[in-house]
């Protein structure tokens, strides 16, 4: 298995805690940052638009994706205009649709022709990357958030979804495919070899790079070590009752 600095695909953080994202930030194998409301939300965050400026202030060197909160799409295009004003490597994500099902891709639209880098996020189908794409200048940059780690909760491989999406994309050569919610280290390997130009991972699963091309055996040996260790250190025990006699062979 290659290593992380011999793939072609760029790893996103995704995330919201403000330490742990200016941690990561000084990782260089982490080439860009996303983030959500729910993520926000359970960080804690009291101040969107204040958190979000001062991590543009930061990581200025990176792009950062944050997302509009309206849900209507004339609100969507205002907030979007105003995300894309907080500084020039900021990304505005949009959802495919909005709550009741109705298509961004007016305002998809006219935001990629007013040169504003859109991160359409939520996809999780062939027929919206198509919608999407359909929607986005050729001349500005984009990203097309595919689900591809929620579309395998639901038992879908999502492999050959994001290899059709790439071949979609070919003739958009600035719009990105990004692989979104993975579950665990593999889906690096596989969004690599779909096509894939960025995966988000969530710092828990950053943090496990190092694993990568881990000997097997030693990582056994790790965890019966870490299951005996924990044994231990709670004071478990087990009453053996000798009267019961020794096992037949």
């Amino acid at each position: 298995m290659p290593e992380i600095d011999q793939l072609r695909i760029k790893l996103f953080c995704d995330g919201a805690d403000f330490g742990s994202l200016l941690s990561w930030s000084a990782d260089p194998r982490v080439k860009g940052f996303t983030t959500n409301p729910t993520l926000i939300r359970r960080a804690q965050v009291v101040d969107y638009e204040a958190f979000a400026r001062e991590l543009v202030k930061v990581i200025p060197d990176r792009p950062l994706s944050f997302e509009v909160l309206a849900d209507d799409p004339e609100t969507m295009e205002e907030e979007a205009l105003a995300i894309s004003s907080w500084g020039a490597n900021v990304n505005v994500k949009i959802p495919v649709t909005n709550t009741w099902g109705g298509f961004t891709g007016p305002a998809l639209r006219r935001l990629s022709r007013s040169r504003v880098v859109l991160n359409i996020t939520a996809l999780f189908t062939l027929a919206q990357v198509e919608r999407v794409a359909d929607c986005l200048d050729p001349e500005t940059p984009a990203i097309i958030s595919v689900f591809a780690g929620r579309i395998a909760d639901t038992g879908t491989n999502p492999i050959p979804i994001m290899g059709e999406a790439v071949r979609m994309l070919e003739s958009l050569p600035n719009v990105e495919l990004l692989w979104a919610s993975p579950r665990e280290v593999l889906n690096i390997f596989q969004a690599e070899d779909a096509g894939c130009h960025i995966i988000t991972l969530l710092p828990e699963m950053l943090g496990k790079l190092d694993l990568i091309n881990k000997d097997l055996d030693a990582f056994s040996l790790e965890t019966v070590n870490m299951f005996y260790r924990d044994a231990c250190a709670a004071g478990y025990q087990i009453k053996i009752h000798k009267e019961a006699g020794a096992l037949s062979v």
